[in-house]
């Protein structure tokens, strides 16, 4: 496929939306027009694609948007694309645009609807996008430096009210059944503990309760711990917490919180590289690939290749979290 074939492109935001994916939609749209290749903005996700939910995208519709949270172009669910009639239908829609390459912003989820698409004939260029970090084919994904600023503002508050009042705070945060925002919220915001999903076997709300008590034996006065999401039972900790020690507990679950905000500069440049990259590989004939940024570089994988690939979170992050907050 040579680059003066591709004439028309698509592309989506799927699944979760992520700060940072106005950004990489941006880049996507205007590397395109450099390339006087025309593209079509596909609304609410793959359920527009079915839906044929589209508009040609120009410059002007991307001007002043790196600066928003969540995705110009929306996201929605779609049970469709569970079934085969569904996806038939998306193939077909595909090339009724008569479309070069689609360019899927998204998480995993978005990239398995990908895998399905890619054999029917659709050509795929996946850009990781999901603030929870847990795609296994790279090492950053568009959102999650964002979140975890936020994240991080928010314990700075609740420590603030925990130290004045001698409290306990216990604090949720997102990422699914992964624990990369709840171990580098709990790194940045100088949390006694945290919980997350990768070590729940060793770590339990008894020696987390234990902690509480010897912190207080040496004097520390209040406590900040940290849940992840995929761990939940924050409500109950706190509950517990407070009726074994005594010590005033707050729990705050951050949610949604999470996922808005305007996006940090770590993600709008990896965002806008990722974007600049997906349009590149599909003008040098790539197909079906996922942008990745592994090793302080970007990268292209071969889609099947990246959905079998594994990455595990470094546990010393919890060794040194504990060493930091004697």
């Amino acid at each position: 496929m040579a680059e003066n074939k591709i004439k028309k492109i698509g592309v989506l935001t799927s699944g979760g939306d992520a700060p940072g994916m106005n950004a990489a939609i941006r880049a996507v749209v205007r590397t395109a027009l450099f390339h006087d290749v025309d593209v079509i903005g596909i609304r609410k996700g793959y359920n527009g694609l079915i839906n044929g939910e589209i508009k040609e995208m120009h410059s002007k519709d991307v001007s002043n948007v790196m600066n928003l949270g969540g995705t110009i172009l929306h996201t929605a669910r779609c049970p469709e694309m569970m079934t085969e009639e569904g996806l038939d239908k998306a193939a077909a829609i595909y090339k009724i645009l008569s479309l070069d390459a689609l360019v899927v912003i998204g998480g995993d989820g978005s990239f398995r609807g990908m895998q399905s698409l890619a054999e029917r004939g659709v050509n795929c260029i996946g850009i990781p996008a999901t603030i929870d970090l847990d795609m296994n084919s790279t090492e950053y994904t568009i959102g999650f430096d964002t979140a975890v600023n936020t994240g991080m503002d928010a314990l700075n508050k609740l420590r603030d009210t925990s130290s004045s009042h001698e409290r306990c705070s216990v604090v949720e945060v997102m990422g699914r059944d992964a624990g990369y925002i709840a171990v580098w919220c709990a790194m940045v915001g100088g949390a006694e503990d945290v919980m997350f999903p990768e070590e729940k076997e060793i770590i339990d709300s008894k020696k987390v309760i234990q902690q509480i008590l010897e912190n207080r034996s040496i004097g520390k006065r209040h406590n900040l711990i940290v849940v992840a999401e995929g761990v939940g039972g924050t409500q109950k900790l706190a509950q517990d917490i407070q009726n074994i020690t005594g010590i005033q507990t707050r729990a705050t679950i951050l949610g949604h919180l999470q996922r808005g905000g305007s996006p940090t500069a770590v993600d709008r440049m990896h965002a806008s590289m990722m974007g600049y990259h997906a349009v590149k590989a599909i003008l040098s004939g790539e197909e079906n690939k996922v942008v990745a940024f592994n090793g302080g570089k970007y990268e292209l994988l071969d889609l099947e290749k990246a959905m079998t690939m594994e990455k595990h979170l470094d546990h010393e992050i919890y060794d040194v979290i504990k060493i930091l907050a004697i």
